[in-house]
């Protein structure tokens, strides 16, 4: 009788949407992407030549050059149909060599993580004889099977690549040949120039193998996880994709996975001369237990810039190693009270003299100007905002780009200041704005968005003028302006304890004051992020709004955008002050005259399925209904980096991971909770929700649970994810839309 009732409402609220004027918007249109935002991906300057960039052709059977000035197309760097001895019809990715003369093109492309995968690549030459013609043959990288990670040497003349977790280096004036530089490489145990598993999720980067400046050396990092603990999980056979092998017995996947407090992978730097193959460790000084995040090569050969943290990550220290001496030189330390984000290190970049830095020992994150010897040149911003991204420097000018949250926590901007720090705002448009320069800083693509206008993207000289608009997003303008959707709004409370959150919300297409709705609220609440952003999108949120509901987020306490105080403050008790502000919204909710407060529902993906959990669990009864997909649940469950980053380890902080766990407080759980969870999820294991459920089940609370075969983090593949969203409509419809 229940489930009629809710059939009917649908069908009503579908009338009262044509009553309106307009299509109503369908679970469907969301999930298939029918309001999929047009954008410009794959763009790379093109280096040596600031005034072209290149990007593959939706077909991915052609590399096209365009003008920075124009944004017209000048000619096709490569086209696999008409090149010679090419045995691929289409690629996936390729890269330029540092002089632009040379292509290096992706082709099977398997992944692996979330951001390594192996692929078979191929060389391409774009260098000219005397008639201007070009040898238009592809060749192939290596015969030895697929690489990881392949990068040239600054003159073109190698690529150094990595295979079955060693590496290999392939002179291209001898052939091609390949030659082994480590042997003892080796799965699960071993991995030489491409990061860990806990590396590559939490330090956000896929290679640590760089050249030198003049390339006689390579230097690489080498992670030994013999002694991190295995993680496995069972595999079957499934279907979108089906796996044969494991039709009548399942199969498991097998991997290294530090959990917090637990063993890491042991590091260390190393180089390797190219002319007389001798390897060298280098001596840094630093932590047995400490992290190598990145490793880069200056421009100076005779320097390669290594940056390490300590293991409660509140320390970082960058050296310049001599790639032969061995010898390390402390050249810059940054230090907190709490922890160094891990957003810092693609922020450093290496100039002739000079390079750049981003900190917080301000209270802001903020940008730093730093001569090779370690003695600070300069403060390039300062004030009560976030620096957000480092852009590059002009050496002509001496100016600087960046983006910044100067004018609000919720908008990015992008700005260019001088060597006399005269400032100037370069994007016009109030919202999100971000910038991608050309190789000398003269030209940029803004891509620009807002609460109320999709993607758009135009190409600007450095003085901020609009040259082209390359994205106007009209198609999909006009396509929305058929439907009868609900609008975005911006709003901000103050809770019980005299903190402003600020959130946005959405109101039912027929909204009226003087009725009583349903809420739901969406949040993620992990450190540093930002939901309440102004920039544009079409979603689940969205189609639920079309449905009756009033729906909010909101950033609580920790969340990013407004400096080290508020996002830190959660510090080695995650959890416990975010539920609080998530459950201030709900009681913030349950007093506006239209929404009913016995109908709020909260719901979140991993850090913000473990913040449902939490804040259903709080002590104050205010959710009827929750669904938390893919949460964490008790962090000695997670990863070392990520974990310990803001919780310290298990054992000198016991008392703070029994108060950031949904175990310690699952007696206090109210309401309905679904849990969703994909059973190969690498990144938050299935084991927080089977874990988190038996002790459900021996407190005697019923609960729901979802859990989808052989899906990952991200829980997609073949009709998954509208399953999935079919599942939370029915749920929420369930528990919040009756009375």
């Amino acid at each position: 009788m229940k489930q009629i009732s809710i059939t009917l409402l649908c069908c009503l609220l579908t009338l009262a949407a044509y009553a309106q004027g307009g299509k109503p918007l369908t679970l469907k249109d969301v999930v298939t992407g029918t309001f999929r935002v047009e954008n410009i991906y794959g763009v790379i300057p093109i280096p040596g030549d600031g005034e072209h960039y290149s990007q593959m052709n939706a077909e991915g059977t052609q590399i096209i050059k365009y003008s920075f000035k124009t944004g017209k197309q000048v000619e096709v760097l490569f086209d696999a149909a008409t090149a010679r001895e090419c045995p691929f019809k289409r690629f996936d990715s390729y890269s330029f060599s540092p002089d632009g003369s040379m292509l290096l093109i992706a082709t099977e492309t398997t992944p692996i993580y979330r951001r390594s995968y192996t692929a078979v690549h191929y060389l391409y030459s774009l260098k000219r004889n005397l008639e201007g013609k070009i040898n238009n043959v592809v060749e192939k990288l290596s015969d030895g099977g697929p690489q990881q990670v392949p990068v040239f040497s600054p003159d073109g003349s190698m690529v150094a690549f990595v295979r079955d977790n060693n590496i290999f280096l392939v002179k291209r004036y001898y052939g091609n040949s390949e030659s082994q530089v480590t042997k003892d490489g080796e799965r699960n145990k071993i991995i030489y120039g491409t990061p860990d598993w806990v590396y590559e999720e939490e330090f956000s980067y896929n290679r640590a193998l760089e050249f030198s400046a003049d390339s006689k050396m390579l230097a690489f990092v080498r992670w030994d996880e013999s002694e991190v603990k295995s993680y496995s999980f069972p595999v079957f056979a499934g279907d979108k994709p089906h796996i044969e092998a494991y039709e009548k017995y399942p199969g498991a996947y097998e991997y290294k996975y530090p959990k917090t407090g637990e063993a890491n992978s042991k590091v260390s730097v190393h180089t390797f001369d190219i002319k007389s193959r001798i390897i060298r460790k280098i001596d840094v000084p630093m932590d047995e237990d400490g992290y190598i995040p990145r490793i880069r090569f200056t421009k100076d050969p005779e320097k390669l810039a290594i940056m390490t943290l300590n293991r409660h990550q509140n320390r970082l220290d960058l050296y310049f190693a001599n790639p032969r001496s061995t010898m390390c030189k402390l050249i810059l330390r940054d230090e907190s009270d709490k922890y160094i984000k891990e957003n810092v290190f693609d922020q450093v970049v290496f100039y002739d003299n000079n390079f750049s830095f981003v900190s917080e020992r301000s209270g802001y994150n903020h940008l730093y100007w730093y001569n090779m010897t370690g003695s600070l040149a300069k403060q390039v911003t300062s004030g009560n905002f976030e620096v957000k991204d480092f852009l590059g420097y002009d050496p002509q000018e001496g100016s600087f780009y960046y983006t910044s949250n100067e004018e609000s926590p919720m908008r990015t901007a992008v700005y260019k200041t001088d060597r006399k720090g005269k400032k100037l705002k370069l994007s016009t448009q109030q919202g999100t704005n971000s910038a991608q320069f050309s190789t000398d800083m003269k030209y940029y693509l803004n891509r620009y968005t807002s609460l109320d206008t999709p993607m758009v993207i135009t190409l600007n000289n450095n003085r901020g003028q609009v040259l082209t608009t390359l994205v106007d997003n009209q198609k999909l303008r006009a396509q929305l302006a058929e439907y009868n959707l609900p609008k975005k709004e911006f709003f901000s409370f103050t809770t019980t304890d005299g903190t402003q959150l600020n959130g946005w919300m959405m109101k039912p297409t027929d909204f009226s004051p003087s009725k009583k709705y349903p809420a739901l609220q969406y949040q993620y609440s992990g450190p540093g992020s930002q939901q309440v952003l102004d920039a544009f999108g079409i979603s689940w949120e969205t189609f639920m709004a079309s449905q009756g509901y009033v729906v909010v987020c909101v950033d609580g306490r920790g969340t990013g955008g407004r400096g080290a105080d508020f996002e830190k403050c959660t510090y080695l008790n995650l959890g416990v002050k975010e539920a609080r502000d998530q459950v201030e919204t709900a009681l913030y909710l349950g007093s506006l005259p239209y929404v009913d407060k016995n109908r709020i529902g909260i719901w979140g993906w991993s850090f913000g399925g473990y913040m449902t959990i939490m804040s259903m669990s709080e002590g104050t009864p205010v959710f009827k209904a929750g669904v938390a997909v893919a949460a964490v649940t008790d962090w000695n469950y997670y990863d070392t980096v990520y974990g310990e980053r803001f919780m310290r380890t298990p054992q000198e902080n016991a008392e703070g991971y029994k108060a950031s766990s949904a175990f310690t407080r699952a007696d206090k759980l109210n309401g309905r909770l679904l849990l969703v969870h994909g059973m190969a999820d690498d990144n938050v294991h299935y084991q927080n929700c089977a874990e988190y459920a038996e002790h459900l089940v021996q407190l005697g609370k019923q609960f729901d649970m979802q859990v989808y075969t052989n899906r990952n983090h991200s829980i997609f593949g073949g009709n998954t994810r509208m399953h999935l969203y079919t599942r939370l409509t029915e749920f929420f419809n369930q528990w919040l839309m009756g009375n």
